[in-house]
């Protein structure tokens, strides 16, 4: 068998150790006779399972005892709609920062269930940075502010938790969670899908302080009210059991690897070390703004567009792969998660320098 480094965006790599101890466990979960996806969600098998990942979670983010931790199905896309359904709270108003594709994507939803005020946006410069908190227009009577840590498609990232004042903070981490330390008590609402940083696609881990549970705008259907999920351990229905067991697998995976803050270490070099490779050199470029760089996905052109082609299909030759660019930015990204080793982005870097050596 032979494994390349894959810098897809998602859904992403998962760390080795984790796809070989669920492929050690694929036909007897620790002598239950039978694999995991074949368990009854209310079985104590899968109870244990369940409670050991959200305990170890709760430690790797040092949760506050008074928010709910939640695994649910329809990944950070149908958080769009259950944030408003559940925090304006019968106020019409929501604010907004736009920096990028998946920030646009959480406006449209939310326009459905209210008037969303966009605080900033950095649509302008084609989401190459992020606005200035002390420019943003904040109405502190809007229900909650949400933004985006990180954009994916654009490689911008908050370095930073916002200072927004009195009002509720919301954060599609999805991309980003688990890659940095965060106080989690700064959020009303923190939401993330799964497949970037915490294993497979399908399921969405979403911390909810307890008051904002409850408070589901009238009609909202069953499966969108956070307190019928919370009252029921996030089994309000059958949920994404084979995910949530891969999930809890790389929370011990962070832990045995020295908790968030060695991650976040290893994830600092990671990410100079690409981008002093891309600064250093005069055949490949990133549009970003410096202080706005994104650790997570680091998007990047060559100097000539009519050599992509090749590029990709040399990186692939070498064990590269998933490095195309979004149609909207072109050119490259490379997507370096919590679960990409150094030795990958090494490997990527050297790629890079013969290509130049050859190709300028």
């Amino acid at each position: 068998m032979s494994r390349v480094y894959n810098f897809s965006a998602g859904p992403a790599a998962v760390p080795l150790e984790v796809l070989e101890k669920a492929q050690a466990e694929m036909l007897d979960w620790n002598g239950s006779g039978m694999s995991v996806m074949e368990m009854s969600h209310r079985g104590k098998e899968f109870i244990s399972i369940a409670e050991k990942a959200e305990t170890d979670v709760r430690e790797l983010m040092n949760i506050p005892a008074n928010y709910k931790v939640l695994f649910l199905q329809g990944g950070a896309t149908t958080q769009f709609s259950m944030v408003p359904m559940n925090l304006l709270r019968g106020n019409d108003k929501a604010c907004y920062v736009n920096t990028g594709a998946w920030a646009k994507k959480a406006i449209k939803e939310a326009k459905i269930h209210c008037h969303v005020q966009v605080s900033a946006s950095s649509e302008d410069d084609n989401f190459t940075s992020i606005p200035a908190v002390e420019s943003w227009n904040i109405d502190q009577d809007a229900a909650y502010l949400h933004y985006t840590s990180n954009e994916t498609i654009g490689g911008v990232e908050f370095q930073t938790t916002p200072e927004v004042g009195g009002i509720d903070l919301v954060a599609d981490m999805s991309s980003n969670i688990l890659s940095r330390a965060v106080d989690v008590s700064k959020y009303g609402v923190i939401y993330a899908g799964g497949q970037k940083n915490m294993g497979p696609s399908g399921i969405a881990l979403t911390i909810v302080r307890e008051d904002l549970i409850g408070h589901a705008q009238a009609g909202s259907p069953s499966m969108m009210d956070y307190k019928n999920h919370a009252d029921a351990d996030s089994m309000f229905n059958t949920p994404a059991t084979y995910s949530w067991y891969l999930m809890g697998l790389v929370f011990e995976w962070i832990k045995e690897n020295g908790g968030v803050s060695a991650i976040e270490a290893r994830n600092i070099r990671k990410a100079e070390k690409l981008y002093a490779a891309i600064d250093g050199s005069d055949f490949y470029a990133n549009p970003v703004e410096l202080a706005s760089r994104s650790r997570m996905n680091i998007p990047f052109t060559l100097a000539n567009s009519e050599l992509d082609a090749l590029f990709l299909s040399e990186a692939k030759s070498a064990g590269l792969v998933t490095l195309k660019g979004h149609r909207s930015v072109g050119g490259m990204r490379a997507s370096i998660y919590n679960a990409m080793p150094e030795e990958g982005v090494d490997a990527l870097i050297s790629m890079m320098a013969e290509f130049e050596r050859t190709k300028a």
